[in-house]
């Protein structure tokens, strides 16, 4: 399956789900609250909150982020990117009144922010080929290196999964965490963390750029 039909495959998936479940983890194709908000903290360790911050959500969903980082209280300008208009419409619903949260489509849209974060947005490749798939994460990693300064975090399904868990989801990417740590090493900077110890069947890296 050619990797643009995946996408156009994608979007139909998760316009179903927010459909089905609404502005809920659910919608977004979470199990639940506690995951998803355990997966957020590993990606806001890449943030440093001691001043003010812009950052872009890749793949937003309906601003779950947003609500996350909100309770923390930290002060921060928050722009949603998602390719599902049915999503961004939800997240400009459910937070109309916060004048720093924005919604959109368009990555053309956002300047370029303090960080980039980007939560399960690697997870479902359908019919797509593992190369093909990694190489559509790698070419999007160097996309996403553009539109931040300061740094930019994602996750993935491990490869260090069970064997018979992985087996029963062709449809799902289980990533090599060593080859994307090589990749952002030797492409975006110096300094990246791989986090795989939060008991989930994932892992999280963290690409802190030399400012």
């Amino acid at each position: 399956m050619a990797l643009d039909e995946t996408q156009k495959k994608l979007n139909e998936y998760f316009s179903e789900k927010l459909t089905a479940f609404g502005a809920t983890p659910k919608g977004v194709d979470y199990n639940g609250p506690e995951a998803q908000e355990r997966r957020f903290e590993q990606l806001a360790r890449v943030i440093d909150p001691s001043q003010p911050f812009t950052l872009i959500d890749y793949g937003s969903g309906y601003g779950a982020l947003f609500d996350f980082l909100q309770k923390k209280g930290w002060q921060f300008e928050y722009y949603g990117i998602d390719l599902i208009e049915k999503m961004v419409i939800a997240g400009r619903e459910a937070h109309q009144d916060f004048p720093n949260a924005h919604f959109t489509t368009e990555e053309g849209e956002v300047p370029v922010a303090d960080y980039l974060l980007a939560g399960a947005i690697f997870n479902i490749k359908l019919e797509a080929s593992y190369p093909d798939w990694q190489n559509f994460v790698a070419a999007t990693l160097q996309r996403m290196n553009g539109l931040c300064s300061k740094g930019f975090s994602f996750n993935m399904l491990t490869k260090y999964s069970d064997a018979d868990r992985m087996a029963q989801r062709p449809d799902l990417f289980y990533g090599d965490p060593l080859f994307f740590f090589d990749l952002c090493k030797r492409n975006f900077s110096r300094n990246v963390a791989l986090l795989h110890d939060y008991g989930l069947y994932d892992f999280t890296i963290l690409v802190r750029k030399d400012v």
